[in-house]
């Protein structure tokens, strides 16, 4: 079974995510960004969601984690809980 590690931010608009995007294709840091502006739990560990399998997150998200290329920002991504920015930092 695949496994993958990301991070993400979640804000509630996609117009917020859109901007925390391109802060950081300008060179901010994702994880500054996610203890900054993420709603999530896990923003307080710069957005890190660790290691998880194929159907353990959202339908939305697990689509993104593991097509997406690796530590590309990709988003917004819209789920129940808002909109996100995904990085996957590792797949196998």
């Amino acid at each position: 079974m695949s496994t993958a590690t990301a991070r993400h931010i979640l804000v509630d608009s996609e117009e917020q995510c859109l901007d925390l995007k391109s802060q950081i294709e300008g060179g901010a840091d994702f994880g500054e960004l996610a203890q900054q502006h993420s709603s999530c739990p896990s923003g307080r560990s710069g957005g890190d969601l660790g290691s998880f399998g194929p159907g353990m997150m959202v339908k939305e998200f697990d689509e993104v984690v593991f097509s997406a290329d690796l530590n590309t920002v990709q988003g917004p991504v819209k789920t129940q809980f808002g909109y996100h920015l995904l990085e996957v930092t590792s797949r196998t």
